[in-house]
Order: C-alpha cells, then sequence, then structure tokens
C-alpha cells in the first residue's frame, strides 16, 4: 500500500499483528480530518497480508493528535496505543497527548487525556506495554513533576514521566525523571520493556553527562515470568522459552501437555518443542524455586 495523505501521512510506528491475522498501525498525519493544530491528525488503519487496506479511525484532536508509537493488542483482544499531541488538555501547545483503546467494531474511545506539567506527562511518544499484573505501562517524552535547569536555560515543559495505567483508564505517575542529581535518571524517555525478571527497563534520549542519556530499571514488585519465542505455532515447532534462573528446571508444560526440554547452562533460556496434543493456554516451567507461567498464552495453531 501506498499512503495518500487522505488515508494517511507518515506511518512511522511499526504495524502488530493481531488474533484476526491482519495488521494494525498509525500514521503521524494525514486522514480527512483536518481541525489539529499541526497537521491533519493522523489515523489508525487495518491492513491485510494480501494489500487490503481499510481506515480504522481517524483523529480530530479531541480524541488525540500524531500518534508515533505502535499499537498493541491487549489480553482483552482490543488495541491499546497513544497519541504524542491532542486531547482534552491544551496545557501543552498542542495538546498534551492521549492514551485510547479501540475495541471491536473499530471504536476508539480516548482513556486518559495527559494534563502535563507539573502534575502529570505529556507527549506519550513510545508504545505501550501490558505487564502480567494486567495493566499498561508507559512513558512520556514531556511533562512530570521537575523542570531542568541546564547551561542556565530553564526547560519548563517538564523532562518526563513513567507511568501506569489500567484498562478502564486510571492512571497512576510513578517517576518523574530529572528526579536525581544532575539528571542522573535520564531526561525524554522512550519505550519500556519488561524483563522476565518483573522488572521494567528502558532508555532516556537525554540527562547525565553531558546530556547524552541513559539506561534504567523500574521495579514495581511484580513477579518474574517466563516469555516464549515465538509467541504461536503448531505441534514440533521448536520454541525458545526465556526466564531468570531456570537452571534445575524439572518441567515444561504448554496448557498443563509436558513437553520435552534442554536448559541452556547459563540458567536463561529453554529449548524446546510445542508437543502433541497441547492447546492454546500458559506455558509453565517449574524451577526449584517455583513455578513461572508465561506472560501471554501460547497459541497452537
Amino acid at each position: 500500500h501506498s499512503f495518500d495523505g487522505d488515508d494517511g501521512d507518515g506511518p512511522i510506528a511499526g504495524l502488530v499483528q493481531a488474533s484476526d491475522g491482519s495488521f494494525y498501525g498509525t500514521t503521524f498525519s494525514g486522514g480527512t480530518i483536518y481541525d489539529c493544530k499541526q497537521n491533519p491528525c493522523g489515523t489508525v488503519f487495518r491492513i491485510t497480508a494480501a494489500g487490503a487496506f481499510s481506515t480504522v479511525h481517524n483523529f480530530d484532536y479531541t480524541d488525540g493528535e500524531g500518534p508515533s508509537g505502535a499499537l498493541v493488542q491487549a489480553a482483552n483482544g482490543n488495541l491499546y496505543g497513544t497519541t504524542s499531541e491532542g486531547g482534552a488538555n491544551d496545557s501543552c501547545a498542542y495538546g498534551c497527548g492521549t492514551v485510547f483503546e479501540i475495541s471491536s467494531g473499530d471504536t476508539l474511545t480516548t482513556l486518559h487525556s495527559f494534563a502535563g506539567y507539573p502534575t502529570e506527562g505529556a507527549s506519550p511518544r513510545g508504545a505501550l506495554v501490558q505487564a502480567t499484573d494486567g495493566n499498561f505501562y508507559g512513558t512520556t517524552y514531556n511533562g512530570g513533576a521537575n523542570d531542568l535547569d541546564r547551561y542556565g536555560v530553564l526547560f519548563a515543559a517538564g523532562c518526563g514521566t513513567i507511568y501506569k495505567i489500567a484498562t478502564a483508564g486510571t492512571l497512576t505517575n510513578l517517576h518523574s525523571f530529572c528526579e536525581e542529581t544532575d539528571c542522573a535518571d535520564g531526561q525524554n524517555p522512550n519505550s519500556l520493556m519488561q524483563g522476565t525478571n518483573g522488572t521494567f527497563y528502558g532508555t532516556a534520549g537525554g540527562g547525565m553527562h553531558g546530556n547524552d542519556g541513559t539506561i534504567f530499571s523500574l521495579g514495581v514488585g511484580l513477579e518474574p515470568f517466563v516469555e516464549t519465542q515465538p509467541a504461536s505455532g503448531m505441534v514440533g515447532t521448536k520454541v525458545v522459552i526465556l526466564g531468570t534462573n531456570l537452571q534445575g528446571a524439572t518441567s515444561v508444560t504448554f496448557n498443563g501437555t509436558p513437553a520435552t526440554f534442554t536448559v541452556n547452562p547459563d540458567g536463561s533460556a529453554i529449548d524446546t518443542t510445542v508437543p502433541s496434543g497441547a492447546t492454546t493456554g500458559e506455558v509453565q516451567v517449574v524451577t526449584p524455586t517455583g513455578t513461572l507461567s508465561s506472560n501471554t498464552k501460547f497459541r497452537v495453531t
């Protein structure tokens, strides 16, 4: 597909393949609504592997503008994403951005409009991650409680945040960047990922020595888990199970069906195959310290 402006312009985020087999993505601008403060507002689109394209939603500023992060499909089957601008709050020059949900029937619901500095974040540019507790975690590029005064210049937009948001839309700020001396925790964070130890990891584009950026972690008390690569496959498919401290594992099951396996020497991964009789469900690994479950259901095709 080649975009023509009316169906979107600037697909800068990656695609996600949903459980219906189609791919979903966003365009930063373009679309049929021109009520935004900078460009046409942007879109959400669907495209099949054969190239059949359709527009799912045209943003109109009140529900967001300029989506720049990839969508994520949650355990409930709905799609979730962010817009870097627009929304209900005009405390930012072009709106502070939103978190949105797209449910069956291509219905978009705005879950949260960010308020910006100093009460919360602004401009969520990266993708959300659904963690093992069912909540979404993400970052905002600006906003938060802290200004940055460097070289005599005051950046009053705030240095960015890490936040948690429930599927119902309740948002909690977890961290405002530049909280540490000399901005040692970073400034202007990017997308998060959850490690198999339960902790979140990410990067910040600025802060610390010479404003060169940081790599950070944030623990919120979530338990370890295992992750399968790939997340789906037919019987006989080779699967790598990633985890933490997997040495001494005594059992691997696919939704209760036992599988043969080999643990890597450093205990960071297990090599296995999808066993005969396996059905879609959790993958579980029994270790000397307890049973670890997969963060998502493994889909047997």
